[in-house]
């Protein structure tokens, strides 16, 4: 059997109220997701002002990094690039900056996906709320 870490309810709850925090901080209006490794939703917030499209974004983008093991940047900069046939890549569709994998002791156990601003603050704010449940290890 193989053993490894996985997010907790709690532990997804640190991760979006700290990225909430971030974000209220900067008076930003965007829309937060947490899931799982396998890309399923744990916890979700769409903040005042955040567009009805930001919601099914954030989600888009925190599914991905999830199923990547990796961050969304990443996946838009391989396109960007030139890499165009990963758009057809089936059930990824938030390709996109601002969804970060959660990573402990080499395991990704979930990732953060925010939409709502410019995306380098929206991983700004993701990586806000993987970094407060990191120090609470």
């Amino acid at each position: 059997m193989i053993q490894r870490p996985a997010l907790t309810r709690d532990d997804a709850m640190t991760l979006l109220l700290a990225a909430e925090a971030e974000a209220a901080r900067n008076d930003w209006a965007v829309s937060l997701a947490v899931c799982d490794d396998g890309g399923h939703l744990m916890a979700f917030v769409r903040r005042p002002g955040a567009t009805p499209a930001s919601a099914q974004i954030a989600q888009a983008k925190a599914r991905t990094a999830a199923l990547m093991r990796r961050e969304t940047l990443g996946v838009e900069q391989m396109i960007n690039q030139g890499r165009t046939s990963f758009l057809s890549v089936p059930g990824l569709d938030g390709l996109l900056e601002g969804g970060v994998p959660v990573l402990v002791d080499g395991h990704c156990v979930g990732a953060v996906g925010v939409s709502g601003v410019k995306s380098t603050e929206d991983a700004q704010i993701a990586r806000a709320g993987i970094a407060a449940l990191l120090q609470q290890g």
